[in-house]
This record gives C-alpha cells, structure tokens and sequence, in this order.
C-alpha cells in the first residue's frame, strides 16, 4: 500500500495545491467498487464493510448532488458483456 505520508512536491514557482474531489470521481469510486464486487473482488467478510462504504458514499453523492435532480454519473466505461458471460446469464 502507498505511504500516506508521502508528499507531492511542488512544482517550480507554484505553490501546493490541497486535493480535491469532485462529486464526479466519487461516483467512479461507486463504479470501482461494484466493478470489482461483480468480478468477485471481495471475499465474504469484507462485503458488508464494503457494501456500506458503497452505500453511504451513494447517499452523500445523492444529498450534494445539485438540486436540479442530476446526480453525477462515474467515468469508467461500461464495457459491453462479454460472449461467456452472456452464455453464462441466459443458463
């Protein structure tokens, strides 16, 4: 895992920007997840810790999401499903 205390450095004459997110790369965090929950990335006792991260992160996007009733949509492209896994569905 990255060591957290590792710092960016600034770059020459500018001064260091603090990280952001947007409501946007939150709700790729979202895709990530069911992405990896779909291709058997978790095992059993680590589903209910990620299940309510996915959870509560939806509920967050969903409340800051701007009034007009658009919640952001996640940047990873949908991939179409493959001929296995079609095969696999229709059985």
């Amino acid at each position: 895992m990255t060591d957290l205390n590792d710092k960016v450095l600034p770059q020459e004459g500018g001064e260091q920007q603090a990280p952001q997110l947007s409501l946007q790369d939150i709700a790729t965090f979202v895709q990530v997840i069911d992405i990896c929950s779909k291709r058997g990335g978790f095992e059993g006792p680590e589903l209910e810790a990620v299940g309510g991260l996915r959870n509560r992160t939806v509920a967050f996007l969903n409340a800051a999401a701007p009034k007009d009733g658009e919640v952001p949509e996640g940047q990873v492209p949908v991939e179409e499903p493959s001929v296995e896994e079609v095969t696999a569905e229709e059985a």
